[in-house]
């Protein structure tokens, strides 16, 4: 389970602020630990809302506590504007944190929208806290410099909408999307120059 779950977790570590380490808080139950459900991908909040209902329905303070989907926050490009909205990187992922015991499996299980727990048959596996840290604050990471999401295209003609050659057209030589930038040829005096551009400086020519 290790495996599966650090492929999903990018190489650097996150640092909390002045560069600590963050840390998981405590849970407010020493019986919790934290497991991940599985659920229809795209229906993950439905999952969220439909196990916070249930934990009031059932009187389960005492024995769920947080529930929780990792998301980053990624910035789109449209017409040039960006706006940045909250996207989950591990699909059909949710973590809960609770005291198990076969009740509240059948309880988790039959929540709509739940196939079933991490784990191997019906016995579902805890994550370690190290585990639970990788995933969210990697979360948290992802919220401090949110990733921007564009599909520029190689030789795909784009307008310059910001910085010294703004409103001048030119064409994508190459997209590097790690560092967010564009390699653009621009037409300047008769001369074709490369100009290296933030993503969010450029935009498509409809």
């Amino acid at each position: 389970m290790a495996e599966e779950l650090q492929n999903q977790t990018p190489d650097t570590e996150a640092t909390g602020a002045g560069g600590e380490q963050p840390h998981l808080e405590p849970p407010t139950n020493d019986r919790f630990r934290w497991y991940i459900i599985h659920a229809y991908s795209g229906f993950e909040r439905k999952v969220r809302e439909s196990i916070e209902t249930r934990v009031q329905a059932f009187g389960l303070q005492n024995r769920i506590g947080r529930v929780m989907i990792p998301t980053e926050a990624v910035t789109e490009i449209t017409n040039g504007k960006k706006r940045t909205v909250e996207r989950v990187f591990l699909p059909g992922y949710v973590l809960v944190e609770m005291d198990l015991d076969n009740d509240l499996w059948h309880v988790i299980k039959n929540t709509p929208r739940v196939t079933g727990f991490l784990g191997t048959g019906d016995k579902p596996v805890a994550l370690t806290e190290a585990e639970v840290s990788s995933i969210l604050f990697r979360s948290d990471t992802s919220k401090e410099k949110p990733r921007l999401k564009v599909n520029f295209q190689k030789n795909e003609s784009v307008r310059i909408t910001e910085g010294p050659f703004a409103n001048f057209n030119g064409v994508v030589d190459d997209v590097n999307e790690d560092r967010e930038t564009l390699k653009v040829m621009v037409t300047i005096f008769g001369r074709s120059t490369p100009v290296e551009l933030d993503f969010g400086k450029v935009e498509k020519i409809a």
